[in-house]
């Protein structure tokens, strides 16, 4: 019989962006702030990098520089995104009621 070491990923260190990343934020000098569900992380990137990042599908701009991943999106009630349950310690995001209507369009769309 062989043993194969299965080599678990490091989330933290190792992200990918549809499947770990709940929402980013774009800061000053190009230091952008991945947030997961565990973690929050700060990565600076150059200007070609947070183009191609803020161009990808997915993603939906709810302030000048926050984008959240739509697949992410656990419920929305009363202009708060909830990335996990409402009750729980899961991160939540703000949104004004016009952004609301468009994600929960985007979300149902997705589904």
């Amino acid at each position: 019989m062989m043993n194969v070491a299965l080599q678990e990923r490091n989330v933290y260190e190792d992200f990918d962006l549809e499947k770990d990343v709940l929402f980013f934020k774009i800061g000053t000098h190009g230091l952008v702030s991945f947030h997961g569900r565990n973690y929050n992380r700060k990565k600076r990137l150059s200007a070609q990098e947070i183009q191609e990042l803020t161009g990808r599908k997915g993603y939906f701009q709810i302030s000048s520089s926050c984008y959240i991943n739509i697949g992410k999106i656990k419920s929305i009630a009363s202009g708060t995104i909830y990335f996990g349950s409402a009750s729980s310690e899961g991160k939540q995001l703000t949104v004004n009621k016009r952004q609301q209507v468009v994600i929960e369009q985007l979300v149902t769309h997705k589904a």
